[in-house]
């Protein structure tokens, strides 16, 4: 049986450590299904990435959509990191933190009207815009408002990421962003967009992309743009590449911050503006666990399941697009044979698992396992079909833990139904 470890989960004594505190002993307080995050994990990748494009002016921006729990964000604020939001209710959880507004950049592609005003209320650093309607529409509201809008157009360098086609956004088949020609005429067209003003360019091309030449391809072609742009008496103060740093779930080969850097910088220090950069996943996915419970273990012909009380409702990655988690025992028995199986949740769906055919000791009712690599798009996409509650978030830091939220309880879902 594989195991996946690392300084911030660990085994000592065949008993699952995060950072310096027994899992189970979080367990016996919170019960299961739980996420638990290692504050540590976070403060250091987000230092290794910051400090790696030290030789540029630059901020990273934490992508919020990957895990909005308020004390993840507030963790990466305090280091110094701004937030990229894509919806009002992000929105509202970082400005619940007090977080400076020019260090909020808000994206999406399909902000509401009602979302534009806010941002724009709010006074945040800039919106990004992903289509000419949408353009207009910042305009209109700004107008209105009497106010200027700070804007950046997204704009669609047509580069494969090489990634899930659900998470890449570079190409031209994908509804992210404008296209580069289009995008050129926009930037240039202060007449019909008086109550804009253009601050920057962005780029996103995707999301777990792991080498660097994707990346290399898209800053080059959108370093181009941005140059002509100022050939041509426009004058934009930054230029912002995005998140999708991709990270290891399995065995994939990536490359290091250090590498992104090399390749980027050189680049990036001929355009002589601020660079940002936006990582999400990077920076949370693999400080992350579920935890659950075996409840059963049963066997259909030939094929064996564990079935636990974490389903597709708390982390529907794999139900989606079969994204690939390592899953071990909380303590490791090592008398115990391994068995190939299925480990299943209890939603009525046959979508409903977190891992497929795996290599797994033995497991018996009452017993715990851990999903891994869980930081990053699992409490955030978590929902509750089959009336099941989310879990809570648990934050390790050192030898204290705290529960970051809550188990939902059945009157926190039925709030506001009335029959």
């Amino acid at each position: 049986m594989e195991l996946f470890d690392s300084k911030y989960f660990f085994y000592s004594d065949n008993k699952l450590y995060c950072e310096e505190i027994p899992v189970d002993d979080i367990l016996a307080q919170t019960g299961t299904p739980a996420y638990i995050y290692s504050k540590k994990f976070f403060v250091d990748t987000f230092k290794e990435l910051d400090s790696s494009l030290q030789n540029i002016k630059h901020t990273v921006f934490y992508a919020v959509k990957s895990n909005f729990n308020l004390s993840v964000i507030k963790t990466f604020s305090d280091l110094g990191s701004g937030v990229d939001v894509n919806s009002e209710g992000e929105l509202y959880r970082v400005m619940k933190l007090g977080i400076n507004p020019k260090k909020i950049i808000l994206s999406g592609v399909g902000k509401t009207a009602n979302e534009i005003k806010l941002a724009l209320e709010t006074n945040l650093l800039m919106i990004k815009a992903e289509s000419e309607e949408e353009l207009v529409l910042i305009n209109e509201v700004a107008k209105d408002m009497n106010v200027i809008a700070p804007v950046a157009i997204r704009v669609n360098p047509d580069v494969d990421a090489k990634t899930h086609p659900y998470i890449s956004t570079g190409l031209a088949e994908n509804k992210f962003g404008i296209d580069v020609s289009a995008a050129f005429k926009f930037y240039l067209q202060k007449e019909k967009f008086g109550n804009i003003e253009f601050t920057g360019i962005d780029m996103h091309i995707g999301s777990q992309i792991t080498t660097v030449e994707p990346f290399v391809s898209a800053v080059e072609k959108m370093a181009e743009v941005f140059l002509k742009l100022k050939s041509a008496g426009l004058t934009l103060k930054h230029f912002d590449l995005g998140g999708g740093i991709g990270v290891v779930y399995h065995h994939e080969k990536t490359f290091s911050v250090k590498e992104y850097a090399d390749a980027l910088i050189p680049i990036l220090k001929k355009l002589d503006c601020e660079i940002f950069i936006e990582p999400g996943r990077f920076m949370t996915a693999n400080g992350g666990i579920l935890a659950a419970q075996v409840q059963y273990s049963k066997k259909n012909h030939d094929k064996n399941f564990i079935i636990v009380d974490a389903g597709m409702n708390d982390l529907i990655r794999p139900s989606i697009y079969a994204a690939y988690h390592h899953i071990q025992p909380l303590e490791i028995n090592p008398g115990r044979k391994e068995i190939i199986a299925d480990v299943v949740g209890p939603v009525c769906e046959s979508g409903d698992f977190l891992g497929k055919a795996r290599n797994i000791s033995e497991l018996k009712r009452g017993d715990y396992l851990v999903v891994m690599s869980a930081g990053s798009y699992g409490m955030t996409m978590a929902s509750n079909y089959n009336a099941r509650r989310r879990p809570p978030e648990i934050l390790v830091d050192g030898n204290n833990f705290q529960i970051v939220r809550s188990r939902e309880t059945f009157e926190h879902i039925l709030y506001d139904e009335n029959f």
